[in-house]
């Protein structure tokens, strides 16, 4: 009977303890699944491996578009161990962005990322170093003329050099995907050096292929894996030609600052190099300490700006050529309202307010092109709950662009090429908040103004004097608008004509 008894107290103290015991994991799970606390939903992964057999790493942009249909516009997925937080959709991505700027600012620092900066310079860095590299390029590029008169005819002096180039082709098929790129190069060398190069300079090749060649790696399958298993990288050839052109890249860009530091005049700043130089020595000569004006961080900070100047702009512009193309009567009435607008005469930018359907293409080409589809990536600065769901500081967090310029409920027709996106019904140019390339909040494009003049003063120069065509016995049909895809999505090289028009 004692044993019994015992057997029944044991039995019955092991129930109640088990009892508790679900019932404070009961209790435990309800406070962490509360909306302060529980994690954005996404598809389940594999221990280790996470999602990388269901994501689509040659095409990711449009393979998380397709995920936030499934899981909504807050979604995680796993690449490898690595927790990657997706925001997609226009009011989702401008809700963080700009609303939640402080907790969604910071940028993501991945082993790549590292490579290219070191922590220093402005694309790839964060902290007080980054405030202040960012406020002085911006202060620095607005005294130089960025976005106004003095980079105007910075521009127009180079479209000159790049009709040129064209006309040396006389109508017949060539690929203008290197002159473009030379072109909006010698923009951002004259900011950054003080001049521009001559087309067939060796070191203005090389730079700018070099960059080219490095921002499409960037994309590659294999330096996203590296970026989540980074001992991989000394065994991937990617790798190996990313951290060659990396290295050869700051030796050209060291030549320049130390060609320019030889001839440095107090009294006269003729570039971006010299106004870093002689802020260091107004610091040191006022005896202001100031631990952010070494040479690495000019070093950085001047080929961010060259490389991110370069390709993002020259790349937006070879995909309006090929619209252009591709749409032919689109170029009709382009070129019919530049010819009634503005004649024969050079093309200004104050122009552009009276050119609202050429302003409409440009824009549309924008958005169709969605050069920088994921942007660069961000990463939470601190602990935050957004849309009801609990996102940890440190993770890393894409701003899915791909889901903002083809938005379904802000565009039309996301998917086709419509300049009416841009036009009301008396045809008068509109700005559309969803439009969105250059990213938004703290990380937004600090070239902006630049990028968008060029585009607009050497797409319209080009038009003025050239006709652009598929190659003889290519149809516009043939065109091809699949992307080239890295880092930002480039058009596939092809060649067209360039034919003079009369």
């Amino acid at each position: 009977i004692t044993f019994l008894f015992c057997r029944l107290v044991f039995q019955s103290s092991t129930s109640v303890w088990l009892f508790s015991v679900f019932i404070v994991l009961l209790v435990l799970n309800l406070f962490h699944s509360s909306p302060k606390e529980r994690e954005p939903p996404g598809p389940r992964g594999l221990p280790l491996i996470g999602n990388l057999f269901q994501v689509d790493l040659k095409r990711l942009d449009q393979n998380l578009f397709n995920l936030s249909k499934e899981y909504g516009p807050v979604f995680q997925v796993s690449f490898g161990p690595k927790k990657v937080v997706v925001l997609a959709g226009y009011r989702t991505v401008k809700q963080a962005l700009v609303n939640h700027a402080e907790e969604f600012g910071s940028r993501e620092i991945n082993p790549i990322f590292h490579i290219f900066n070191q922590g220093h310079g402005i694309l790839f860095s964060n902290g007080d170093s980054w405030k202040e590299m960012r406020r002085f390029a911006l202060t620095t590029l607005k005294d130089f003329g960025m976005g106004r008169k003095m980079s105007e005819e910075i521009i127009i002096e180079e479209c000159r050099y790049l009709i040129q180039e064209f006309e040396l082709f006389k109508g017949t098929a060539f690929k203008n995907t290197q002159a473009i790129s030379y072109a909006v190069s010698n923009v951002i060398s004259a900011l950054m050096f003080g001049k521009r190069f001559d087309y067939k300079d060796p070191v203005l090749q090389a730079m700018v292929e070099r960059d080219n060649e490095t921002i499409h790696l960037t994309g590659s399958a294999s330096i996203q894996i590296y970026n989540f298993i980074p001992w991989l990288g000394p065994f991937l050839k990617n790798w190996r030609d990313i951290v060659k052109n990396v290295e050869d890249g700051k030796a050209d860009v060291r030549k320049k600052i130390a060609e320019l530091k030889e001839t440095l005049d107090p009294e006269l700043c003729r570039c971006f190099i010299d106004a870093f130089l002689l802020h260091r020595e107004h610091l040191e000569d006022s005896d202001t300490s100031s631990s952010y004006y070494h040479d690495e961080n000019l070093l950085y900070s001047v080929a961010n700006l060259f490389a991110a100047g370069t390709d993002t702009t020259a790349t937006t512009l070879k995909w309006c050529l090929l619209y252009m193309a591709k749409f032919p009567q689109v170029q009709d009435r382009v070129q019919e309202e530049l010819s009634r607008v503005v004649g024969n005469r050079q093309v200004q930018t104050e122009d552009r307010k009276n050119l609202p359907y050429t302003d409409a293409v440009i824009h549309e080409s924008h958005r169709m092109a969605n050069i920088a589809p994921i942007a660069i990536p961000h990463t939470a600065s601190k602990d935050v709950s957004f849309q009801g769901y609990f996102i940890k500081k440190g993770t890393t967090v894409f701003p899915l662009l791909t889901s903002v310029l083809y938005d379904e409920s802000e565009w039309e027709s996301p998917h086709s090429f419509n300049p009416s996106h841009f036009l009301d019904e008396e045809g008068k140019f509109v700005r559309r908040d969803a439009f969105m390339p250059f990213s938004a909040g703290r990380r937004a494009c600090l070239g902006e103004s630049l990028a968008r003049m060029e585009i607009f003063l050497f797409l319209t120069s080009l038009l003025q004097h050239f006709r652009f065509t598929p190659s003889p016995g290519v149809s516009v049909d043939d065109l091809d608008l699949e992307p080239l895809v890295g880092f930002t999505l480039a058009p596939k090289p092809q060649k067209l004509c360039a034919v003079l028009r009369l």
